[in-house]
């Protein structure tokens, strides 16, 4: 199953759910799975849940905190970061969008509930679902992403825009942005 036009996340749309404009999060470059240096390309070039693979890179669970949310009709999408629960070091950074059209209400309320990471509920409710890896990006982070995530002022990091099918169904858009430590 391969994402059409009308599914594709756009970087620019899930962006603009919490900025103004794109360089307030920051300057996005995109790169090729090869030109995505180590361990940027062990973390974010799969098609895997980023909660398990975080996990698994850095040996522990980890906690979800929610910095902003917004409902609108059946779209639920929130910003947030993914912290160690070892020692509370935020390893990724998120948007989140959400259509609760395509998700049970259980899972779509503990979802909303904010206190389980995305890919762990989906995972314990053993939503049928497919991750896909859309977009991967360089980014130079702007002053806000730069103090969220603990970076050096001319730090540049990597993410990338995924979309996971739930039960056949394009259910969630992502941006996800991690840390190299």
């Amino acid at each position: 199953m391969k994402p059409s036009r009308h599914t594709m996340p756009e970087l620019s749309q899930l962006i603009a759910l919490f900025y103004d404009k794109p360089e307030e999060l920051g300057q996005f470059e995109e790169v090729s799975a090869q030109q995505t240096p180590a361990p940027f390309h062990q973390l974010l070039a799969h098609d895997e849940h980023m909660t398990v693979t975080v996990e698994n890179f850095h040996g522990c669970k980890v906690d979800v905190k929610v910095l902003e949310k917004r409902t609108e009709g059946q779209y639920y999408s929130r910003k947030i970061l993914l912290t160690r629960q070892s020692d509370g070091k935020v390893v990724q950074y998120g948007i989140v969008r959400l259509n609760c059209d395509f998700l049970d209400e259980e899972p779509a309320n503990e979802i909303k509930s904010e206190r389980i990471p995305l890919g762990r509920v989906l995972i314990e409710h053993n939503v049928l679902r497919e991750v896909q890896l859309t977009c991967l990006w360089h980014i130079r982070p702007a002053s806000e992403l730069r103090e969220l995530m603990g970076l050096e002022p001319n730090e540049t990091i990597y993410g990338r825009t995924a979309l996971i099918y739930c039960n056949g169904e394009p259910a969630v858009e992502l941006l996800e942005i991690v840390t190299r430590d």
